[in-house]
């Protein structure tokens, strides 16, 4: 039973989601701003704009956390490189005798 719901639910969910579903006909976001685009040259272009800058912030906002991350990788590889440069080996412990 678990499996034919399983199967059935995926299958409506691939022809959802590629548009195969009978009776999905072609669907208009909005009619009065399809018909303002066709009137106005500018505004489709306005509308290609927006839709490229909000496409392209994940990717910066990405990047510049990689950016980041990638900097603070090297800085700490670097503090390490020097603080094992600087540090010497255990030196043998020499006592002084008392003198009296």
């Amino acid at each position: 039973m678990k499996r034919i719901l399983r199967t059935t639910l995926m299958a409506v969910a691939v022809l959802t989601a590629t548009g195969l579903m009978p009776g999905a006909g072609r669907v208009e976001a909005c009619p009065g701003c399809k018909t303002a685009n066709e009137t106005d040259d500018r505004r489709p272009r306005a509308y290609m704009i927006s839709i490229l800058f909000m496409l392209g912030m994940p990717a910066t906002v990405f990047a510049g956390f990689s950016i980041a991350f990638y900097r603070l990788s090297r800085k700490a590889a670097a503090e390490a490189a020097l603080l094992a440069e600087t540090e010497q080996p255990d030196s043998p412990v020499i006592i002084a005798p008392e003198i009296s």
